[in-house]
């Protein structure tokens, strides 16, 4: 299958990878050129639009920042669905794994079938490493004849595909899954508060944790990096932001809204995110939350 990647940030690139490594055509778009070249360089096909890169392709993999960027990538003069696409729009297959609202991604799918196309989400769960190696997990929304369409695809890239709903219930699913996580980033480093005039060794500290009922899988992978971060190194790539951590949030507590329940914890980890961010720490690596709550963010 020819598939087409528009957003090729460090999980379209692996993504990208992936799906090269198993056979696929590839073309791909990003805003910024300059984050093409990696794919471009290991023989995939640059588009010039959104546009461009829908007729040249069967399937079209979208994965970007936030809700802006999607109407962009979707809606814009030179957009996926815009007026020089449509001709070759019916037949055509969109596969969203953004991390958005629910709502979102119903109003997408519906302007989707308007044009004739056929829309599924599909975020997932994992990062870079997973996602080269074909071992994400999926939250699929939509129809069970959009995720046929779109297993060819999503086989060689998840380890597991739950199809979990219709529109907007991949949306609702991934925010829940990333729930307990954006907590524990804020509890991790009062826990860490508690030890901290122990002096004992970060590295020692963090493998602790993962050894025990207070780590989640999430340590055994980040853990490193984590203590890394304890012992005062900035250098680490920027994996998760601050700023993504903190739009995701609002997210489950917009949702939440919605549905009329509470979700206090989570308000409680936004409140202190947005205390790190106003102290520059939005473009930041989560990594670095814990290291602000030990240094400045957990003062009494």
């Amino acid at each position: 299958m020819h598939v087409g990647i528009a957003g090729t940030g460090k999980m379209g690139t692996a993504i990208g990878k992936r799906l090269l490594a198993t056979g696929h055509k590839l073309s791909v778009w990003n805003r910024t050129p300059d984050r093409m070249r990696e794919l471009v360089e290991g023989g995939t096909e640059p588009a010039s639009s959104p546009a461009d890169l829908a007729r040249r392709v069967d399937a079209v993999i979208t994965m970007l920042s936030d809700e802006p960027a999607l109407d962009h990538v979707y809606f814009g003069v030179d957009g996926l669905l815009s007026a020089s696409v449509s001709a070759c729009a019916p037949g055509k297959l969109f596969i969203d794994m953004s991390t958005v609202k629910p709502a979102k991604q119903q109003e997408i799918g519906a302007r989707v079938s308007e044009a004739g196309a056929t829309y599924l989400e599909c975020p997932v769960g994992g990062s870079v490493g997973p996602a080269q190696d074909g071992k994400l997990l999926g939250f699929a929304g939509g129809t069970e004849s959009a995720l046929k369409r779109a297993r060819p695809v999503l086989d060689q890239l998840c380890r597991r595909i739950e199809h979990v709903g219709p529109l907007g219930a991949g949306a609702t699913m991934k925010l829940a899954i990333n729930l307990p996580l954006m907590v524990y980033w804020q509890t991790l480093g009062e826990a860490l508060s508690l030890i901290q005039p122990l002096g004992l060794d970060p590295a020692r500290v963090i493998d602790i944790f993962t050894d025990t009922s207070g780590g989640p899988n999430m340590l055994k992978t980040r853990g490193p990096t984590i203590a890394s971060a304890l012992e005062g190194n900035q250098g680490a790539k920027v994996t998760v932001s601050v700023a993504t951590m903190r739009k995701d949030i609002r997210a489950m507590l917009d949702q939440a809204a919605l549905q009329h329940c509470n979700l206090p914890l989570t308000a409680l980890a936004l409140e202190c995110f947005d205390q790190a961010a106003m102290q520059g720490l939005d473009a930041a690596d989560c990594t670095q939350l814990p290291v602000w709550w030990l240094g400045e963010g957990g003062k009494a």
